[in-house]
Parts: C-alpha cells; sequence; structure tokens
C-alpha cells in the first residue's frame, strides 16, 4: 500500500515540479502516438468505408482479415517492422530503426486494423439510401461520401479514439523498434517498464499515472469535440 502511495505522490511531483526528463518522455509519448493514431485513420477511415459501401471480390475477406488484426500482438508487429528496418533487412537503408519514425511506423500497423474494423462497422449502421437520397438532391459522390461521414461522425470518433487507446498504452513494438533509448525513444510505458526491471516501483506507477492522465485529456478533448 505504501508503495502506491509513493507512487502517486511521486507522479504529482514530477507532474508538478516541472521535471523535464518526464515531460519530455510525455510529449515524445502524446508525439507518436497521436502520430501513429493520425496515419491509421487517414489510411484506415477510406478502407473501412469502402468495405461497408462496397461490392468486390474478398470485401468479406478483407473484414475479417481487418476483425482479426484488433487482436494484433503487438510484438509480432514489432518483429515484423524491425526485420524490415533492419541494418541488412529491405529497408535498412533509410536508418529509421531506434527512432521515433519507426515507432510511428509499427503503431500505425497496430492501429489501422481497429479503425478499418469499427468504421466500416459504423457506416454499415448507416441507411443505405442515405447516399442514393443525397445524389438525388444532386450532391457529388465525394460530398455525398462526406454527408455519410458527418451522419457517422460520433462512431468514427470513437474509432479514432479505440485507435489511440490501442498504440498509447502497447509497449511491446515500442521497446523493439524504438530501443527505448533515453532522451530520444523513451516514451512512457517503456519507462515504467524500465523502472519496473530495477525495482522502482513508486517511480514505474508514477509513469503509469501519468499515461492514465494523458490517454483521459486526450479522449476528453476528442469527446467533446464529437458532442459539438
Amino acid at each position: 500500500m505504501d508503495v502506491l502511495v509513493d507512487g502517486v505522490a511521486q507522479a504529482l511531483s514530477l507532474l508538478f515540479s516541472g521535471d523535464q526528463e518526464t515531460w519530455a518522455i510525455t510529449l515524445l509519448t502524446l508525439r507518436v502516438s497521436l502520430g501513429a493514431t493520425l496515419i491509421a485513420a487517414l489510411v484506415g477511415a477510406p478502407i473501412g468505408m469502402a468495405i461497408a459501401l462496397g461490392s468486390f471480390p474478398g470485401r468479406r475477406l478483407l473484414l475479417a482479415a481487418a476483425n482479426t488484426g484488433m487482436g494484433l500482438p503487438p510484438v509480432v508487429v514489432g518483429l515484423v517492422v524491425t526485420v524490415l528496418l533492419w541494418r541488412s533487412g529491405p529497408l535498412g537503408s533509410l536508418g529509421l530503426l531506434y527512432t521515433p519514425t519507426a515507432m510511428v511506423v509499427a503503431q500505425a500497423v497496430i492501429a489501422t486494423p481497429v479503425v478499418v474494423a469499427l468504421v466500416a462497422a459504423a457506416v454499415q449502421q448507416v441507411d443505405r439510401e442515405f447516399l442514393v437520397q443525397m445524389q438525388g438532391l444532386g450532391a457529388t459522390r465525394l460530398r455525398a461520401l462526406l454527408a455519410l461521414a458527418a451522419e457517422a461522425r460520433l462512431p468514427l470518433l470513437a474509432a479514432a479514439m479505440a485507435a489511440f487507446g490501442a498504440v498509447v498504452s502497447e509497449v511491446g513494438a515500442a521497446q523493439m523498434v524504438g530501443g527505448n533509448i533515453a532522451g530520444q525513444t523513451r516514451v512512457l510505458t517503456t519507462a515504467a517498464v524500465l523502472a519496473t526491471s530495477r525495482g522502482e516501483f513508486g517511480l514505474a506507477i508514477a509513469f503509469g499515472l501519468v499515461l492514465l492522465l494523458l490517454a483521459f485529456a486526450v479522449n476528453v478533448v476528442v469527446t467533446l469535440a464529437g458532442q459539438r
């Protein structure tokens, strides 16, 4: 119990004392996770809408793959991305391994199936006659699709929040492709794991609480924006 109390006290101290290392880790966590979520949304949302509205061979198989991808183990993603970015790998010449960019790529791979599956489910709930009615009123197909997205905006925001939650809390892929390098690729999850391995449980709890506050703050902002 004392460890938990000390962890909470240390978390508050780290946040409000302006500890430079903690804020740097927090900002990098936010930058990596939001970047991965944005990429996943830009890639996954159109695919999800195409699955929901289209009729093409392999549509159901693609949807099944997206649903399966929602449970994709982060360690597997980290392994695949590491092999691709390894010095002798096909993308090794880019020199991205153990950089924040590699972490964004790995987390985007984790988040994209989440966005695809949830967007497809959300759009399928909208009346299929909606697009026909919009086009009958003179709207172009693009305008009709934008109107459809606006109609399903709350489930779409929920998909984005789910994707953010999936990546901000994962540690396997971030550790493997980022290397947990102090001042460069250390994020809240990997910092908490390192502190735990050293027996610094108070510090680990502090990083965990900061992570929870960060996720809560981002979701509050998105929720308020969606409600408006």
